[in-house]
């Protein structure tokens, strides 16, 4: 049966979960379930919890990757337009890998 600290607790974790919306949600849920741990850790003290192992940044966590996205194809158009005036077809395809590149070496960023 749940105390009524937990239940306080719960009903904090509901109205934060309302208030700061969905992209909040892992966090929350995680904050909650660690205060579970402590208090189970309180009543017995030789059993040690399960670690809490952080959550993979997903899209809706690290956005950076959306807004990389975005400005590389702003960019990508004056970029083109200089690169093809300048050097011509093979201009523009040197532009465009070293746009790529970028976007790729973020994506293998983020998964280390």
């Amino acid at each position: 049966m749940a105390t009524d600290e937990v239940r306080k607790d719960l009903r904090a974790a509901v109205a934060a979960r309302q208030e700061l919306g969905p992209e909040y949600e892992a966090e929350i849920i995680d904050s909650f379930l660690a205060k579970l741990d402590e208090r189970d850790a309180y009543r017995h003290p030789g059993v040690l919890p399960e670690p809490v192992r952080p959550a993979h940044p997903s899209r809706e966590q690290d956005p950076g990757g959306l807004a990389l996205a975005i400005i590389s194809v702003v960019a990508a158009i004056p970029i083109t337009a200089i690169s093809a005036d300048m050097i011509g077809p093979f201009g523009v395809v040197i532009s465009w890998a070293g746009l790529v590149m970028i976007n790729i070496a973020r994506a293998a960023g983020r998964r280390r």
